[in-house]
């Protein structure tokens, strides 16, 4: 059978015509055994050769290291601060001597070890942090109960160290002032010699644990050399005063005649008006001195015999005209300062009223009455001692 050519033609160009794109898609239809497998998971993506590289490793290491350290440092610090800043265990007042030389450590070592901080090792950063380990100054410091660090710190730095005291008394001798050097407990150190009698200047000075009995001297020295040229400057004109010396001189002679304040620049005037008159000074302590020296007022050397007034020595101003040969003693700065301006008065003579001060007069018949009624009132005491002494006697005996 013969086929028609043209029906042939439309087969073929029917099956090669193009598909309609405008259409559904319509997936092609599984069988049940596929329908029921799980589809297959996408493979994991490719890692970028640059991140396996061992270079890239180390570096991402060393910088998550970084981070951790910058972290862990930060939290060290805070710590520290706030341990270093918190109050520490100290439960009483303590008192810690910090020898001199010593380093940081040490120091740390022994406040840990008096119980004044926890952890020497805290200070010692905290010190260093600071910048303050080359500037923490040896002594004896006093702590508060519960002191921080910090404060401990301070301290250190400024040097806010116990201070201890020496009181030398207006008028003592050289010899005095000595003795009350060599007995402070304190203070170290020996005295090979007793300084010059008026070289001292009496008043409280204040030291540190560690100083030197000769260093204390020293100040004196030096305290008195500064007052007394002070002093020298603002004196009044025309003294009978030709010297510093001379002032101190004259000036020990009155801090020994009165301990009353108020009436030092009147007695510096009584003398001063007698050396303008070339009178002799007639002051019973110059005696004791040019008896006994410097030790005159360490025992009780106080009464005067007539063989003793009577008998010359170069300080008896009894017996001798204008001022003695050196200071009796070591004046005080108001004394000196009498002298260096006394008071304008008429008065040549003052005797003891019986009261811790005296009486003055301007001629010797005042005196003589003033030196009777004076010898009344020591009558009178010595009688009312020697009856209270037979009193007590007598309550004694009966008691027994």
């Amino acid at each position: 059978m013969t086929e028609t050519p043209g029906r042939e033609t439309d087969n073929a160009s029917s099956e090669s015509a193009p598909k309609d794109e405008g259409a559904p898609f319509r997936p092609h239809p599984k069988s049940p055994r596929e329908a029921i497998q799980p589809e297959q998971a996408p493979p994991p993506p490719l890692r970028s050769r640059h991140v396996r590289n061992p270079l890239v490793i180390v570096v991402n290491a060393l910088l998550s290291l970084a981070v951790l350290v910058v972290i862990g440092t930060g939290a060290m610090l805070y710590w520290g601060k706030a341990e270093f800043d918190a109050p520490g265990p100290l439960a009483a007042e303590k008192t810690v001597v910090i020898p001199s030389g010593s380093g940081l450590r040490m120091i740390a070592d022994t406040l840990e070890n008096q119980g004044v901080i926890e952890d020497s090792n805290v200070f010692w950063a905290g010190v260093q942090a600071y910048k303050n380990a080359g500037r923490l100054k040896a002594g004896e410091y006093a702590f508060a109960p519960g002191v921080s660090m910090r404060q401990v710190m301070d301290d250190l730095v400024s040097g806010k160290a116990v201070y201890h005291t020496v009181t030398v008394p207006e008028g003592w001798t050289s010899a005095q002032i000595v003795a009350r050097v060599r007995e402070h407990p304190v203070l170290t150190g020996e005295l090979d010699e007793i300084p010059p009698e008026g070289s001292l200047l009496p008043e409280t000075y204040t030291f540190t644990r560690g100083t030197t009995r000769a260093q204390i001297i020293q100040q004196m020295k030096d305290a008195q050399t500064k007052a007394l040229a002070d002093i020298w400057n603002r004196r009044t004109e025309g003294l009978p005063v030709e010297t510093p010396e001379e002032l101190v001189v004259l000036a020990s002679i009155v801090e020994k005649e009165t301990a009353r304040a108020d009436e030092r620049p009147r007695v510096a005037g009584v003398f001063v008006n007698r050396l303008r008159q070339g009178m002799r000074l007639q002051s019973d302590p110059t005696i004791l001195y040019g008896l006994y020296g410097g030790e005159a007022w360490l025992q009780d050397r106080s009464a005067i015999t007539r063989s003793q007034l009577d008998a010359r020595n170069p300080y008896n101003t009894y017996q001798i005209d204008r001022l003695p040969p050196g200071p009796i003693g070591n004046p005080g700065r108001a004394a000196m300062e009498s002298v260096a301006n006394p008071s304008r008065t008429k008065d040549f003579y003052f005797v003891a009223d019986g009261t811790g001060g005296h009486v003055f007069a301007e001629t010797y018949e005042q005196h003589q009455r003033n030196v009777a009624r004076w010898r009344q009132v020591e009558r009178e005491r010595r009688e009312r001692e020697e009856q209270g002494a037979q009193g007590g006697a007598a309550s004694g005996g009966s008691g027994g």
